[in-house]
């Protein structure tokens, strides 16, 4: 997926900050799912099925700046029965410029764990 930075996501040195990133995961883990699956978000939703994100891990290895044209790769790493984790790169060209992990819970609306809708879990892994 691609996305520019844009000048409200940067501090006043240009950079962007480090709070725009779960933005631009979840943007990429959200097409991900329709990619695979052909099902959206706003679909698990109706039917009460919630992903809440759990565990959230970024390593920043070099800034991102005003204009800068990113892509933002997101691949399914393991699907359990009620979880499933995420890898991420952010990319500035051929360069990485952060890697991330994410896991998701599948939760009912009671807030209570729930397994994942088969869909999810025959999606493939990378």
């Amino acid at each position: 997926m691609k996305v520019r930075v844009r000048y409200h996501e940067c501090d006043p040195m240009g950079v962007a900050h480090h709070s725009v990133f779960p933005i631009w995961l979840e943007m990429a883990r959200t097409e991900l799912l329709r990619d695979n699956t052909a099902v959206s978000y706003r679909q698990l939703e109706e039917e009460g099925v919630l992903l809440a994100v759990v565990k959230l891990s970024i390593v920043y290895k070099t800034p991102a700046r005003y204009d800068d044209e990113l892509t933002v790769i997101a691949e399914v790493a393991t699907v359990g029965h009620v979880k499933i984790d995420h890898r991420y790169r952010i990319m500035r060209g051929e360069t990485v410029i952060a890697t991330a992990t994410t896991t998701l819970a599948c939760i009912g609306r009671d807030g209570r764990p729930r397994e994942l809708p088969a869909i999810i879990r025959a999606a493939p892994t990378e």
